[in-house]
């Protein structure tokens, strides 16, 4: 494998198989086992509850170089960076949106241990904390578990991010994701769902039906600090009452962390940003479910097509009980 960059989108794109066999259904290798290793386990000492793994057949290699390098006008590097699986219960049938809440606060302990470490590692630009559920999202395993990627490049979808967060402090000396938090508890129309100071609903130019960001009110730009156990579980109890909502709508759906990249890391994509990511940068969770099993949103390149308005998707999510 190798990763290769198009010099018009500035993307990096992994291409290649993967090392390894393809693992099969059964046995299931993240089920309690005497021999297993893990990079972190919670709780410290005791049976575990939720476990960090490196992933079976890795996209990424801690181990190797970049050794990045030309190919005519192109570049290429070797995939350098690190691959993991979080293990969110012992239990091979659980869900995470039916986990306790701390248990899932646990989950969100292990995102946040393992940015913070992975972010030592001053070769990394971004870590990336995701969960693919239901086979329309390309689950790998019915275990319940999350991935995480660290990169020697940041996506460009953060990017984007990055860009306009940066440019609209530089013109209001404001958070753009504070200002959009307001904004949205005060017409309350896109509003899901609220705990403590965490806020659940539906951006205003949603992608896909119910697409639904959880945000804190706190400004914040790192999702790992505070860790999640000294947020207590606000944050976890949210989550599980969305996803609850959301599955009554849909089995399948994306979850990304967003947060910001390493910040003692100031080559290459982040020169421009760096500075003010502090201030202008807001980390929070995006999930987009899977409702059509034909998406129209790629039908022109990075337009995106959402038939159902986000103001009746967050009124329909209000009105579903998330204790179901």
């Amino acid at each position: 494998m190798e990763l290769r960059k198009d010099p018009i989108t500035r993307s990096w794109v992994v291409v290649g198989h993967p090392e390894g066999a393809p693992l099969a259904a059964e046995p299931c290798p993240f089920c309690a086992g005497p021999g297993q290793s893990a990079i972190v386990a919670l709780p410290a000492g005791g049976p575990w509850q939720v476990r960090v793994v490196p992933h079976p057949r890795p996209l990424y290699r801690i181990e190797t170089e970049a050794s990045r390098r030309a190919d005519g006008i192109y570049d290429r590097m070797q995939p350098l960076g690190a691959h993991e699986v979080i293990v969110e219960s012992p239990d091979h049938s659980a869900r995470l949106s039916h986990l306790p809440d701390e248990q899932i606060c646990r989950v969100l302990e292990a995102y946040a241990l393992r940015l913070a470490d992975l972010k030592r590692d001053l070769r990394f630009k971004y870590i990336t904390v995701f969960r693919n559920q239901g086979a329309l999202a390309g689950q790998e395993w019915p275990h319940p578990h999350s991935q995480l990627t660290a990169t020697t490049f940041v996506p460009r979808r953060i990017v984007y991010e990055l860009r306009a967060a940066r440019d609209y402090f530089g013109e209001k000396e404001r958070c753009v994701f504070c200002d959009i938090l307001r904004l949205e508890e005060k017409q309350g129309k896109r509003m899901v769902d609220a705990q403590g100071d965490f806020l659940a609903f539906c951006p205003y130019a949603s992608r896909v039906p119910y697409e639904t960001w959880i945000i804190s009110r706190k400004h914040n730009s790192q999702f790992e600090s505070p860790r999640a156990d000294a947020r207590g579980c606000d944050l976890a109890t949210l989550l599980g009452r969305v996803l609850r909502r959301l599955v009554q709508v849909t089995q399948d759906y994306h979850m990304v962390v967003h947060t910001a990249p390493n910040t003692q890391q100031t080559k290459g994509e982040l020169q421009p940003f760096w500075k003010t990511i502090a201030e202008d940068y807001h980390w929070h969770i995006e999930i987009l479910p899977i409702v059509e099993l034909r998406s129209k949103s790629y039908s022109i390149k990075e337009v995106y097509f959402n038939a159902e308005l986000p103001e009746h998707a967050a009124e329909r999510l209000r009105s579903l009980n998330p204790d179901l």
